[in-house]
């Protein structure tokens, strides 16, 4: 798994500007891509219209698909990515390749615990080292992937104003949440566990999920072949349950932020598909509003947008809880 982010330590960082956060505004990465699928980078604040529950809102700041990022890169040095580790440092240093030299990055590397490898920079050398160095240990078979994403989250509320992601390579296998599903599963016969436990219906999901909302933060998971249990000689019915559960948590940190999860079928994909996450991560548009609801009652805002270019699709993320 990989992701970006530093825990329980402290570093220095490049100089930035001091800059408070407005609780009370919505903001939004937002991609836009045309028919075909390509990146269209050169709209402005005019071609957007947002609708929070159907209501229109007034637009008060919009930053260009030019403006730099902060970012987490979470490298996942479990077990079970013992085998390519080499894979995942050369496709993660073909990612940094392909973002902006404004671009802040941090690194972590996750297995039975969490380490952060440098902290935010814009030095690419320090990065690429970091990418070299890190390894985890060998026969660690706990994976902290939540614990990784919420430290991310944590450090990325550091940052500002700046816009925000994380990317994650990872088989989403992360051990507290597979025990909480085990529990579940073991109390129900084989043939009634496929659907019967809600992947969202996860506390360390949930958190993850509120963090990422309060903090506008877009995720990017990249789902690693690895623990397929359809590979296996007849694969037991928990098993089978256990790893959907965890790729639909993959899909919906993706889909609730506004980002989107990509499978990797093969590991030579790798590479080309970092790239191409660094792509989408340099062509949104970040938009603020402030809701003409101000309720903070706990319930799901939808956020709808429309452009006013034909054959232009948006992605963002679907709403938001006012907490």
């Amino acid at each position: 798994m990989v992701f970006f982010f530093l825990a329980g330590f402290t570093f220095a960082q490049d100089p930035d500007d001091d800059i408070t956060v407005d609780s009370s505004v919505v903001r939004l990465n937002v991609g836009v891509v045309n028919s075909t699928g390509r990146p269209i980078t050169n709209l402005s604040r005019s071609n957007f219209k947002i609708f929070e529950d159907g209501i229109a809102q007034d637009i008060s700041h919009f930053e260009p698909t030019s403006a730099p990022f902060s970012v987490v890169l979470i490298l996942d040095m479990s077990g079970s990515t013992l085998g390519f580790r080499q894979n995942i440092k050369f496709s993660a240093s073909r990612f940094i390749d392909a973002l902006s030299p404004d671009d802040r990055v941090s690194v972590l590397e996750f297995y039975n615990r969490v380490n952060v490898l440098n902290g935010f920079t814009t030095d690419r050398s320090k990065i690429y080292h970091s990418i070299k160095v890190s390894n985890g240990k060998k026969g660690e078979t706990k994976t902290q992937l939540f614990r990784a994403i919420d430290l991310a989250l944590d450090k990325l509320a550091t940052e500002g104003s700046r816009r925000k992601a994380i990317i994650v390579l990872t088989d989403g296998a992360d051990t507290a949440a597979r025990d909480m599903d085990r529990n579940q599963l073991n109390k129900l016969e084989d043939s009634e566990m496929t659907g019967a436990v809600n992947p969202e219906e996860n506390p360390l999901l949930k958190s993850a999920l509120d963090k990422a909302s309060k903090y506008s933060v877009t995720i990017y998971p990249l789902a690693l072949p690895t623990n397929d249990p359809r590979k296996f000689i007849d694969p037991l019915p928990i098993q089978l349950a256990m790893y959907d559960l965890a790729r639909e948590r993959l899909n919906i940190l993706a889909t609730r932020t506004g980002g989107e999860m990509h499978k990797i079928n093969r590991l030579e994909e790798m590479g080309v598909l970092y790239a191409r996450v660094a792509a989408n991560v340099r062509s949104l548009y970040t938009i603020e509003y402030q809701p003409k609801n101000v309720k903070k009652d706990g319930k799901w805002r939808e956020i709808k947008l429309k452009l006013n270019m034909p054959d232009l699709v948006y992605t963002t993320r679907p709403g938001y809880f006012a907490q």
